[in-house]
């Protein structure tokens, strides 16, 4: 297995696993709580057959890497990415954060000057501020927060059972994820450690990132589902398009959190259009006129 070595404030190594595949433009994607590297599957699948390189670590505390006991705030988070980018020598670099994930690619810029990165995506992303405040009254309240961290400590996988419904907006009328997929969704996160879950809760749910958006100073696609229950739309996605210079915004009508499953073809044909600059409806355009020519020189 694949591993980069970042470490604790002490100096002590964390192996963080990392995936690695395809060949061409480097894609760094960094995953949702409670999940891992695993939820990218349906975007690896797809992305490197146009030429794109997707590279996907656990975070710490997640899947196959490393649990330590502590280092879940999103300094340490953004200091373990720049060990990714830093030892794979990447550069032009696409950062893709999903939820969590989002708050690590902020704060990379912010801490770290960005470096190494070209373009960023942003999807469900927590920024720039999720928790509920006077000047932030879309927001998700403390007593949730703190609510969840009970139920984790209380029934650690009661607590992931349920909340994969409330990630794709499973109910008795909606079945937009397949028991299968939600089987799935367990499984991945099962394997956080229950302090990791538990600390990155308060460090998504309360860390306000509004001042360091203008850090992001590249092109960055936002994209966000309209019936998201886990991260607000208003809270984030909209605020976020006006605190980033040079941001596109893209509104996916009906969809919840977990739309790189749900909207997994669109979500896909976004990435590639945004990452490659190639629009793949034209690419369609110039195959059907090629045919098109091809019959007509036939029929001569």
């Amino acid at each position: 297995m694949n591993y980069i070595k970042s470490q604790q404030a002490d100096g002590s190594a964390v192996n963080l696993f990392y995936q690695d595949i395809g060949v061409g433009r480097p894609v760094v994607f960094i995953h949702g709580w409670p999940l891992n590297s695993q939820m990218w599957q349906y975007q690896f699948a797809e992305l490197p057959k146009y030429d794109i390189r997707c590279i996907a670590y656990d975070r710490r505390g997640f899947g196959k890497s490393d649990k330590p006991f502590d280092g879940y705030d999103y300094d340490t988070l953004a200091d373990d990415l720049k060990a990714v980018l830093d030892g794979l020598d990447l550069d032009d670099v696409v950062l893709v954060g999903f939820s969590m994930g989002g708050g690590e690619v902020v704060r990379y810029f912010s801490k770290h000057g960005g470096a190494r990165v070209s373009k960023v995506v942003l999807i469900g992303s927590v920024t720039p501020f999720l928790l509920q405040t006077d000047d932030n009254p879309e927001g998700v309240s403390q007593d949730q927060l703190d609510e969840m961290v009970e139920e984790i400590y209380r029934d650690h996988a009661g607590f992931i059972h349920n909340f994969s419904k409330q990630f794709y907006n499973v109910s008795l009328m909606s079945h937009p994820a397949s028991q299968g997929i939600l089987d799935w969704w367990f499984h991945m996160a099962i394997e956080a450690s229950i302090k990791a879950m538990a600390d990155c809760v308060y460090s998504f749910g309360e860390t306000d990132f509004r001042d360091e958006m203008a850090a992001v100073n590249v092109p960055a696609l936002i994209i966000h589902g309209d019936e998201d229950n886990i991260v607000p739309l208003e809270a984030s996605a909209e605020e976020a398009a006006d605190l980033i210079a040079d941001a596109q915004l893209l509104i996916y009508e009906d969809e919840p959190h977990g739309l790189f499953f749900t909207a997994k073809d669109q979500l896909n044909t976004d990435l590639i259009e945004f990452i490659t600059g190639t629009y793949l409806a034209d690419e369609e355009d110039e195959e059907e006129n090629e045919d098109e020519q091809d019959d007509n020189y036939q029929m001569e």
